[in-house]
């Protein structure tokens, strides 16, 4: 298999179900003529022609609801935020219609529309733009919403959200669109709501998701090698709808949870899967859950103080010996 950058990935799944099928159409700022802020759309312009490939004025309220009504109109579009910190200004859009049509409408308006973009902190952004924002939007029922960084997962899940009927949220990364992996070529579908275990294990499971999904990883090297603790690393990659399944799985083999997120942990996305698991799997559970999340702080601007809000490794493994009890 070629290996792909996160960015080619997408650009690949984007490219090929816009030649599977001509009602799909991309929009958003710098999509067409700058290849895309962050150049997952690079090439796209010349590939499938200005009708196709549409640069929006700055207005995420207004190109959002576009995308809504284009949608009920029975095209298929994909609308790219140039960071999800920007769609707050469409949540109306995004909430109020995307969300909700197909409930209101009776059955009779369909909104399959994808809305893509980096979720999270850059480096060195400010608190207005290195905001996770799904705590807020898991929160809303209408809604599929996927988070992934890894290439592989990404090509697939993003060819399953375009042909889904309903209005599905894609989360990405800002810092991961060069990192790389191997990618199937061709038809390769993932279907939203399937979970993968990231790392076989049998002393204690780590849920994560996206950037926080790396360092999961790193610290459960790390804890292998330095203190023989097997961890088993799942990454839900869909996380509404959520696959509750997997996770109960593999907490009764386990006996032990920890869940590490981006983001703020108070009414977050972490405190959900916590309450799925403790009422699921009360009986299981060898240890109270652990969570990692940020500090509960606005963003640093600067990268150092930036730092230490964001989960770490160091706190991940901390987290792991605390259910563990060997803090």
């Amino acid at each position: 298999m070629p290996e792909l950058s996160l960015r080619e990935a997408l650009n690949e799944a984007l490219s090929e179900e816009m030649e599977r099928d001509e009602d799909i159409f991309v929009m958003g700022e710098e999509v067409a003529e700058y290849n895309g802020a962050y150049k997952v759309t690079k090439g796209m312009l010349d590939r499938f022609g200005p009708e196709r490939m549409i640069d929006s004025p700055i207005s995420e309220a207004g190109f959002a609801g576009l995308g809504v009504g284009a949608a009920m109109a029975g095209l298929r579009p994909v609308i790219e935020m140039m960071t999800w910190n920007f769609a707050v200004q469409a949540f109306d859009q995004i909430i109020n219609h995307a969300a909700k049509m197909l409930y209101m409408s009776g059955g009779q308006f369909n909104v399959p529309m994808v809305i893509r973009g980096p979720n999270g902190a850059a480096r060195g952004l400010g608190a207005q733009h290195s905001q996770c924002l799904e705590h807020m939007l898991t929160n809303c029922p209408g809604l599929k919403i996927i988070s992934t960084v890894i290439p592989a997962d990404a090509k697939g899940l993003m060819k399953s959200a375009i042909r889904d009927n309903n209005p599905v949220l894609f989360l990405e990364s800002e810092m991961l669109y060069g990192f790389k992996g191997e990618v199937p070529e061709g038809e390769h579908i993932i279907p939203i709501g399937k979970g993968d275990i990231k790392r076989e294990g049998t002393d204690v499971t780590v849920i994560s998701w996206n950037k926080a999904l790396l360092q999961t990883l790193d610290a459960a090297a790390s804890l292998a090698a330095e203190d023989g603790i097997n961890v088993e690393v799942i990454d839900p990659r869909t996380l509404m709808p959520l696959d509750e399944e997997l996770i109960f799985e593999s907490v009764r083999k386990t006996n032990r949870l920890v869940v590490v997120e981006e983001g703020w942990g108070v009414s977050s996305f972490g405190c959900y899967i916590t309450d799925r698991v403790t009422t699921e799997c009360f009986d299981d559970l060898d240890a109270p859950p652990a969570r990692v999340s940020n500090l509960f702080v606005p963003m640093p601007f600067n990268v150092t103080l930036e730092k230490e809000v964001l989960p770490t490794e160091s706190r991940i493994k901390e987290a792991v010996k605390k259910v563990l009890y060997k803090d």
